[in-house]
């Protein structure tokens, strides 16, 4: 089924690869890979706000040429004189060399003899065709879709079709693995997940809760503390009464929730704690796995981890000792699995049900501590005058020893949001969790520095969105960042009972989506 819809998807968009050299069309295999490829540097809009000189955007201008091209761009009948063309090619000698072209995202082969050709067939372009930028989509954008075949969203069809128009990227010496081909090769894949938790198994003698304590770990790839706390399994009323204060629609109705024991993070994952993660010196593809694989890899190498961020992602906040932010809910469930993978231990973010639970600490109020002290227990802003978080822990912990729980940033969650998720809930109902099947929106807890104290109710739910990610100036936007969340970051908890590989793997995933 997979092949079938790719040769569909191959044949539709592009014509048949071995006719291209041909007959190659301008509409339905040029324009999309100019549009891809090229518009984003060669946008009126780009030209204005950098200073560039040569726009692809129409026929005239493309044709023209500017100063640093030369007043002839586009030579029809001859490729070798045409920079539109032999730019492309010059990575092939000289990766480094800054006329190469697309100068981070280097054209195939495939893809440059399109250009070569349809500019030595006369480089038809139809009168009146304007360009319009369109995402650059490559093998690694798609290679998780052609692994686990259809049936396709309507975005991935889009991803799909786009990624064959712009000449099917498919790089020399890529497979796509995984369980399709190789159900033990070693990649960021289910196989992986069965190799860190034979791991844990190893690792974790707790078998009871009475077994359970508090206790100090260290990062072994950074020698990095952190501080769990031991959390006993029971029963609570989950959301807010009908006459709380502040109260929203979709904190109801409250219901009798049974929750089994875990550790959570007695404090929000720090950036000491989240940078070596984030940077790592290693080359990735856009999804965040590395670009080689030796076959001895150990486990924690070959988890995906994110793509070098495109700005200072504490906004000048502070590092040492503070909250990590701006983090996409994939890019925290995928630090879970970097960090199970090292120590030996299952960790995972909470459902909503872990988080209210814990950080409602046996409390049955808006906030865990008394309302009039909330200022003691948590970084908010009242006044609308505060300008960043604070470090971790400067406040008084809940009842149980959990730290910031109400404030300083808002904190991930597993599960999807739905404004009637509690409505079917009757009679107590266990580890209750809303499975995500879509991107947006997921569940953020906790409220943030940026808040008032009404935001950070132990019941309150905030539902992210797409904007938390308009400063990205990526196509497509990053999986790994919320450039505009200077807000949001998380905790994490290890539950008593390890699951199967299958579930883990499905856990530390579930942030992609769509994407």
């Amino acid at each position: 089924m997979r092949r079938k819809f790719l040769s569909i998807l191959l044949v539709g968009s592009m014509g048949p690869l071995a006719l291209q050299a041909e007959n190659v069309d301008f509409m339905t295999q040029v324009k999309p890979l100019f549009e891809g490829a090229c518009v984003h540097c060669h946008s009126p809009e780009k030209a204005k706000k950098e200073g560039g000189d040569y726009i692809m955007s129409t026929k005239k201008a493309a044709f023209a040429g500017g100063d640093s091209y030369g007043d002839e761009v586009i030579l029809p009948k001859d490729s070798n004189n045409s920079p539109v063309y032999w730019m492309t090619t010059i990575h092939v000698e000289d990766p480094d060399d800054d006329e190469a072209m697309p100068p981070k995202k280097p054209l195939n082969e495939h893809q440059q003899n399109l250009i070569r050709d349809w500019i030595d067939q006369g480089a038809e372009w139809p009168e009146g065709v304007e360009l319009e930028e369109e995402a650059r989509v490559t093998f690694q954008s798609v290679r998780g879709l052609l692994m686990k075949g259809g049936p396709f969203t309507t975005k991935q069809i889009k991803t799909l079709k786009l990624w064959a128009a712009q000449g099917a990227d498919w790089p020399a010496g890529n497979s796509l693995g995984g369980a399709a081909e190789d159900e033990d090769a070693l990649g960021d894949n289910q196989a992986l997940a069965k190799a860190i938790r034979e791991n844990i198994l190893a690792n974790s003698p707790e078998k009871a809760e009475g077994d359970m304590k508090d206790y100090t770990n260290t990062i072994p790839k950074t020698g990095v503390k952190y501080d769990m706390v031991a959390i006993k399994g029971g029963e609570f009323m989950m959301g807010s009464p009908a006459d709380e204060k502040g109260r929203f629609e979709d904190e109801g109705p409250q219901h009798k929730v049974k929750v089994d024991p875990f550790w959570m993070g007695k404090f929000e994952v720090t950036w000491n704690m989240y940078e070596p993660f984030m940077i790592t010196g290693v080359a990735r593809n856009k999804d965040g796995s590395p670009q080689d694989i030796p076959d001895d890899s150990a486990p924690v190498d070959v988890i995906s981890s994110p793509t070098t961020p495109y700005t200072e992602m504490s906004f000048g906040m502070g590092t040492d000792g503070y909250p990590a932010i701006c983090m996409t809910q994939h890019a925290a469930n995928k630090f879970c699995a970097w960090l199970s993978a090292q120590t030996g231990h299952y960790y995972r973010l909470p459902t909503e049900a872990e988080w209210e639970y814990a950080c409602r600490a046996g409390t049955t109020g808006p906030f865990s501590c008394p309302e009039e002290e909330l200022s003691d227990y948590a970084v908010l802003d009242p006044e609308q005058i505060r300008v960043g978080y604070e470090k971790i822990g400067t406040k008084k912990p809940n009842p149980w020893g959990l730290h910031d729980m109400h404030g300083n940033v808002m904190e991930w969650v597993l599960d999807q949001y739905q404004a009637d998720a509690y409505a079917g809930r009757t009679g107590v109902s266990e580890n209750p969790f809303v499975f995500p099947t879509k991107l947006y929106p997921r569940v953020a807890r906790g409220g943030s520095w940026y808040d008032p104290a009404e935001e950070l109710r132990s019941a309150r739910r905030i539902f992210s969105d797409e904007n938390w990610k308009t400063q990205d100036p990526q196509l497509p936007k990053s999986i790994w960042y919320h450039t505009d969340a200077h807000w949001l970051g998380f905790r994490f908890v290890r539950p008593l009972s390890i699951p199967e590989e299958k579930e883990m793997h499905e856990r530390w995933s579930l942030g992609r989506g769509d994407e």
